[in-house]
């Protein structure tokens, strides 16, 4: 580390690397000038100068030539050298064997000497653009291939499409791989614009969704069950007509009869296989509870007998909403395997299958006409369907994301206010495909469950930021920020909501499997209950007549009947 430094030597080094050595001698001057350095193993070198500075200075082996003594090259290098030439020259040879067309340089004549010159060599092997005068019919507005190019196309062609005899093992294989392919469902028509079409519409949310349908895909075939003793009972009613002596209720009559908090759950209907998604009670009497299974099926049971009188199987995945028309003789159902059936309550017959190769969310009867009924899609749109005809008769397009409900306000059914997950929501005018209010705020959540409140003055909205919040049905269509109802946890299900046909009290489900009850005038919680296990309280229905009778179901696959 402290080793010493030999100041002279290193200054008479550079010295001589700097101006270099005299010509022809050495001279042992103190000063060092004249005198070159020495690599290890020299004796000495001359460095000759030159007009443009010092000549490159070789060591004294380098190819063979040793200072300027005339010494002869060494006989190895020579050697090597000749076996490098004889090693090149037969390169040569066999690149010229393998390509007739090889030039190696010598023939300075043929060569071209520029780089224009050699493009143009290469233009006149190609051949002319423009071969024959209908090249426009074969290639369009593309010039006709080259020479290299056809040539390139020919040794392309697999020995199957030149007409060479496969062997019959490969021929075997190949017959394999296509039974195989075509089981696995691989091969497919390219040409099928309907499931590219759906393809880029759903996008977004794909991984969400189920498989899309193919071209010619129908639906399962449906059948039906009944449970109950006879379908006619001895004075020839049928089995869904109400009980003697039930008298029905009015849909929005708040002042038929005062109703109130139950206390306790009194009976339990079980007999769906997976979860229960979403539960209706017949119009106006409420005796028959129609149910929509996560196994596919649909099922009515009975509020006197309490148990399950029919069951509809016609969907190949889980249910996911259903709706009595008016009078309750039929209903609709909506599944994810992207169908809609209409059913014949009475006697589970089909009445129509339709499908728009979508998957709706919701479905509803229009109000004055029982053969319509209108569908919120995964393709962000509303349509309805004329079940006499099949067909679509109206779309409502003006929705970003896919559509959670669809609720008929104002004069029995002349508006319609629809919400969806673009945390909008829209009020329409029927029959016009263009909404006539907007509703949203920055501060909006998605509010996957909307229903009327008894009075029809107003909104119950399920937002996902644990709050049902409401706004006024009519002209205005305003929040109403000092009634909220919360305490409950609903972020991320679509919890429906019940409301007491007077009006006074409001329930809801819950992601834990509770039951909440609110009164509706003071906004506070009045009961809560722990209604369902493994999973949430998905639905919950307020009977029209019975003043405390309540149904839940969760997705434990159990309907609980509260009094």
């Amino acid at each position: 580390a402290n080793a010493a430094v030999d100041d002279y030597s290193f200054s008479k080094n550079r010295n001589a690397f700097q101006r270099g050595a005299k010509r022809g001698g050495n001279n042992n001057n103190d000063d060092g000038e004249g005198e070159a350095a020495l690599a290890p193993g020299e004796v000495t070198r001359e460095i000759a100068r030159n007009d443009y500075g010092y000549q490159r200075r070789f060591p004294p082996n380098f190819g063979g030539t040793i200072n300027n003594n005339n010494a002869t090259a060494d006989d190895g290098v020579a050697d090597a050298r000749k076996d490098a030439a004889q090693a090149m020259e037969d390169r040569k040879r066999s690149l010229a064997l393998i390509d007739p067309c090889y030039d190696d340089g010598n023939n300075t004549s043929d060569r071209p000497k520029s780089r224009r010159a050699r493009l143009k060599r290469d233009r006149l092997a190609d051949g002319p653009l423009v071969q024959s005068h209908d090249d426009e019919l074969s290639h369009g507005i593309w010039a006709p291939p080259s020479t290299s190019e056809r040539a390139l196309a020919a040794d392309a062609v697999p020995a199957v499409d030149s007409g060479v005899e496969l062997h019959p093992h490969v021929q075997q294989e190949r017959a394999y791989l296509a039974e195989r392919d075509r089981q696995r469902g691989v091969l497919r028509d390219e040409d099928n614009e309907k499931e590219k079409f759906d393809r880029m519409v759903e996008r977004k949310m794909s991984h969400l969704l189920p498989p899309r349908l193919a071209e010619n895909a129908e639906a399962m075939e449906a059948t039906t069950t009944f449970h109950g003793e006879e379908t006619v009972d001895y004075r020839g009613r049928s089995w869904t007509d109400p009980p003697a002596g039930v008298k029905g209720a009015e849909p929005f009559d708040v002042d038929d009869h005062r109703c109130y908090v139950p206390k306790k759950c009194v009976f339990r209907f079980q007999g769906h296989e997976k979860g229960v998604h979403r539960i209706r009670l017949f119009p106006r009497t409420g005796h028959l509870l129609l149910s929509a299974g996560l196994d596919g099926a649909c099922k009515v049971w009975s509020v006197e007998k309490r148990k399950c009188m029919r069951t509809y199987v016609g969907h190949g995945a889980a249910v996911r909403d259903v709706q009595f028309n008016n009078d309750g003789t039929k209903f609709v159902s909506c599944s994810f395997d992207r169908y809609l059936r209409l059913w014949n309550v009475e006697s589970g017959k089909v009445l129509g299958t339709f499908t728009n190769r979508r998957v709706p969310y919701v479905v509803k009867f229009y109000p004055n006409d029982d053969n319509i009924f209108v569908v919120g899609c995964s393709d962000n749109k509303i349509v309805a369907y004329d079940s006499t005809t099949g067909e679509i008769t109206q779309e409502y397009d003006h929705h970003l994301a896919p559509v959670n409900t669809i609720t008929f306000v104002e004069d029995n059914g002349t508006k319609m206010v629809t919400s969806s997950d673009d945390k909008k929501v829209l009020v329409w005018e029927w029959d016009i495909g263009v909404p006539i209010k907007y509703i949203s705020d920055p501060t909006m959540h998605s509010m996957p469950v909307v229903t009327m409140h008894p009075s029809e003055k107003f909104l119950l909205c399920q937002s996902l930021d644990n709050r049902i919040v409401v706004y006024q049905a009519g002209e205005r269509y305003g929040l109403q920020r000092k009634k909220k109802f919360e305490g409950h946890n609903v972020a991320g299900y679509a919890c429906d909501i019940a409301i007491s046909p007077d009006g006074r009290f409001v329930c809801s489900g819950d992601s834990n499997g509770k039951l909440v009850f609110w009164d509706f005038k003071r906004t506070r919680i009045l009961q809560k209950y722990h209604a369902h296990d493994k999973g949430p309280s998905i639905a919950a229905a307020w009977h029209p007549v019975e003043p405390s009778t309540v149904f839940t179901c969760g997705w434990d696959g159990v309907i609980k009947m509260w009094e």
